[in-house]
């Protein structure tokens, strides 16, 4: 008598995808496909909104720095360098707080970096010095907290590499969409009640959102690790992070992009004053368009590596969006018209956005169980960036002026390269 031979279990196409959240169980398919991003958006709303959210307090500083410094007695100089505190005390936090983040539930973390920007929002509502002070340090703190965390629930919510790093992509697409459209989308709540208002505003809905995520992350335990396995010490975690592949190179390229592009952009509007006589309003919309190659790259960039077969890999993409930003900042300080400068200011946009989401994607992809300590060195090394960028821009304009600028950001960029040969596939 033959033994009956069982029905084989259904073909599943290769084409498939597979969009586990945390906690599903575990399943044999193999995942080769990353969900779009209209329906990535809708899975990950909370942690978009959160990261738009982010951004108001200190665009609301940026725009109202003159009637700000005004209220608090003194000149603007003097209060916009009360943001280096804010870069100070991120990179400290981020770093300090790094191997933390994947110990807790994240939203218990994005929590506790919303109440933080709440309180830092009402403190600057404020108005005087020393309340300023103290907004610009907490904002530091709270963003260099939420930034991984929400970035890595986001990555966590789907199973495979590249949907995790195209999720996390996407919450970095957000926050560059937000920055592009903060100033505008504030501009008319804040005829009506002014900068106090738009601060208040803001911390209204940061608290609000801290308690909708404490409500959401209360009884959660952290992401379980891959193979069942404790979490690792404090100090080892920094050691694990350093022999992930590639993890070190991808750092320092991050800090090194940050500091050419937001230095670069630091000194924007006077090389167009100086340069073409561009009236603020006019510079305005100069910035709309660097803001808008921006995510448009970052967005384009970070959907397209995460294809089941790109036909140039993230490594790749990250040498290429490198070699247009080499270029580009070569270029840009020594255009002979205004036409071919607006050009090189997307281009500009569009290769630094290119570098940012692949370095986004990989480090999600290859950092595994810690990614979010992963994103958290990362976001401090890119405030160090941001501060390193504005410093060295200034040396080399008072030295060289732009032509010394020019060779300042280059040079930046130039050693990115260098290192983005070291982050093989």
């Amino acid at each position: 008598m033959s033994t009956p031979t069982p029905n084989p279990a259904p073909a599943t196409s290769p084409r498939r995808a597979l969009t586990l959240g945390a906690g599903s169980p575990p399943t044999s398919v193999a995942v080769v496909e990353v969900p779009g991003d209209w329906r990535m958006a809708r899975r990950l709303w909370p942690f978009l909104l959160a990261s738009a959210v982010s951004l108001i307090p200190f665009t609301v500083f940026g725009m109202y720095l003159v009637p700000i410094a005004g209220a608090a007695g003194g000149n603007v100089a003097e209060i916009g360098g009360l943001r280096g505190l804010g870069g100070l005390a991120a990179l400290i936090v981020g770093f300090s707080l790094a191997p933390l983040i994947d110990r807790l539930a994240r939203e218990l973390v994005a929590a506790g970096g919303l109440a933080l920007l709440g309180i830092s929002a009402a403190l600057g509502a404020i108005g005087n010095v020393f309340a300023l002070a103290a907004f610009c340090l907490l904002i530091g703190a709270s963003t260099s907290i939420l930034a991984p965390s929400i970035g890595a629930a986001a990555a966590d919510r789907f199973a495979t590499p590249a949907a995790a790093g195209r999720a996390a992509t996407l919450v970095s697409a957000t926050t560059s969409a937000m920055a592009m459209l903060a100033a505008p989308v504030l501009a008319v709540p804040g005829m009506l009640w002014g900068w106090r208002g738009n601060l208040l505003a803001a911390s209204v809905i940061s608290l609000a959102l801290s308690a909708a995520f404490f409500w959401r992350g209360r009884g959660r335990k952290a992401p379980l690790r891959a193979d069942g396995g404790q979490r690792m010490s404090y100090l080892a975690t920094y050691r694990e992070l350093a022999r992930i592949p590639g993890a070190v190179p991808l750092l320092v390229i991050a800090m090194l992009r940050t500091a050419a592009f937001m230095g670069y952009l630091a000194y924007l509007a006077a090389f167009y004053d100086e340069k073409f006589d561009l009236a603020p309003g006019w510079f305005a919309l100069v910035w709309s368009l660097s803001g808008a190659s921006f995510f448009l790259g970052n967005l384009l960039a970070g959907r397209y590596i995460a294809l089941e077969r790109p036909w140039i890999g993230p490594e790749k993409m990250l040498l290429v969006g490198l070699a247009v930003a080499l270029t580009s900042v070569s270029a840009f300080y020594f255009s002979p018209s205004l036409p071919l400068t607006l050009l090189f200011t997307a281009l500009m946009g569009a290769g630094h956005a290119t570098v940012a989401a692949c370095v986004t994607t990989l480090l999600v992809r290859r950092s595994g169980d810690l990614r979010g300590s992963a994103l958290s060195v990362n976001a401090a090394g890119m405030s160090l960036g941001t501060f390193l960028g504005a410093a060295l821009g200034g040396l080399g304009l008072g030295l060289g002026g732009y032509p010394g600028t020019a060779l300042t950001f280059a040079s930046i960029t130039l050693i990115a390269v260098l290192f983005s040969l070291r982050v093989r596939r």
